[in-house]
């Protein structure tokens, strides 16, 4: 696992208050871990500042799953 996946699944699963083992590629944010629009929200802007640039909101609309992040 490279240290920006190992990161992501760390951002996700603080957020979401899930288990590590839970955040897996094929894990859809909103029917597999719980997540809100508001979650997803908090999701990108964490990432945002953790790899420091910005996610365009027409990019950040695409992102279902971990693996659409990673």
């Amino acid at each position: 696992m490279s240290s920006i996946e190992d990161k992501i699944i760390t951002i996700v699963a603080d957020k979401l208050g899930v288990e590590r083992s839970e955040v897996t590629p094929e894990a859809v944010f909103i029917d597999d871990l719980g997540a809100d629009s508001l979650d997803l929200v908090e999701l990108i802007m964490a990432m945002e500042e953790e790899f420091g640039f910005e996610i365009a909101d027409e990019e950040a609309e695409k992102l279902r799953t971990v693996g659409d992040v990673i």
